[in-house]
């Protein structure tokens, strides 16, 4: 697991290889991930927005973007947090995710940003 913290939120991420398939007429190796987002600052937020660098070591990027997580834009209190998985394909056995969250203060209406720490992706026996 890898952590990082930015303006009082503890981004923490879990990886999990799930296997191969052919998407595109292509071999590709499928990733789990799971993010929890706790607030640790004393204001409520709000996760606005993503943006993802998705590499692999066949030096693809993508990148990608767009409103919430998984279809929320979920409100964290104070001491609370909020957990969701989701999945890549990369076309090599090896790559790795960084990113940030826009994000919302809600008692002092300012936006923020909050770093994803760089999490690797490594297919079983990648390695051997």
């Amino acid at each position: 697991m890898v952590q990082q913290v930015t303006n009082g939120i503890r981004i923490s991420v879990e990886t999990n290889f799930i296997g191969t398939s052919y998407h595109d007429d292509r071999l590709h190796f499928a990733f789990n991930y799971e993010v929890t987002i706790e607030n640790q600052s004393n204001d409520s937020v709000q996760l606005l927005s993503r943006y993802w660098n998705i590499f692999d070591s066949l030096n693809h990027i993508s990148i990608v973007e767009g409103a919430g997580v998984v279809g929320q834009k979920p409100i964290i209190k104070p001491s609370e947090t909020h957990a969701y998985k989701s999945h890549c394909l990369l076309t090599s056995t090896m790559g790795a995710m960084s990113g940030f969250y826009n994000m919302v203060n809600f008692t002092t209406t300012k936006a923020f940003k909050v770093q994803i720490p760089t999490f690797q992706l490594l297919a079983s026996g990648a390695l051997n």
